[in-house]
């Protein structure tokens, strides 16, 4: 992450580079911690790297000693100045509509040698509780027997196209190394409509249709005739 003069086609992709790899770092570092998630911010006095994950305490350390490590290791690997990056850690919200957690959540039980139909049905049910719109789990790989099959497990509304896709869906994929071979698991969440933008996004669904209460009096001041009844003269 030097700060010579690149060009912009050149910048974007090392920055594309240093987030996929930062992430797959974070990934296999902070798997067991409910990692969910990597953003970069990057301001002219340092660079911020904010981890959000389940279990924050777990991401600092004793006496925030794991995370000084983590930063110390970032610092090393990309080649940033002594003291100019910053690693802070966040809680989620709400884990229920993470996917990255959820695909964690079901990864784990899978290893623990849950059955596969159970652990997605658990994982489904957990997503819908916790105020999601709809999710999709999606399973694949040698799950009984010799040949491999996908599994998949849905319930509530997803959309699968069109520019709403970005806001609305959090998906997430994760390999799991059984002992039959490996696995795949997909995990989608569709997030619900929220106007202050705490659980879901901001925008409405453009298709959203809704209906106002019908006025009683016209803006005249008038009222309407009462119709189905004949008036008495």
């Amino acid at each position: 992450m030097s700060t010579t003069n690149i060009s912009k086609k050149r910048k974007f992709v090392a920055d594309g580079v240093f987030f996929a790899e930062l992430n797959e770092m974070l990934v296999r570092e902070l798997a067991e911690d409910g990692y969910s998630g990597v953003e970069v911010r990057v301001t002219p006095m340092r660079t911020e790297i904010i981890i959000r994950a389940t279990r924050t305490q777990s991401v600092l350390g004793e006496k925030g000693r794991r995370i000084r490590e983590l930063t110390s290791l970032v610092q090393k690997r990309f080649g940033f100045a002594e003291g100019s990056v910053e690693l802070y850690a966040e809680k989620v919200a709400n884990r229920g509509l993470c996917a990255i957690a959820q695909a964690e959540s079901l990864k784990y039980k899978l290893i623990g040698g849950l059955a596969v139909r159970r652990a997605c049905y658990g994982v489904l049910r957990f997503i819908m509780e916790n105020g999601a719109k709809g999710c999709e789990v999606v399973v694949s790989g040698k799950l009984r027997g010799q040949r491999g099959k996908a599994m998949k497990f849905k319930d509530g509304y997803m959309i699968s196209s069109g520019n709403p896709v970005r806001e609305y869906i959090d998906s997430s994929v994760r390999h799991v190394l059984l002992r039959q071979g490996c696995v795949g698991i997909k995990v989608k969440i569709m997030l619900d409509w929220d106007p202050k933008g705490r659980t879901g996004p901001k925008n409405p669904i453009p298709d959203m249709v809704t209906i106002h209460t019908p006025k009683d009096e016209d803006e005249s001041g008038v009222a309407k005739p009462f119709v189905g009844k004949e008036m008495e003269m």
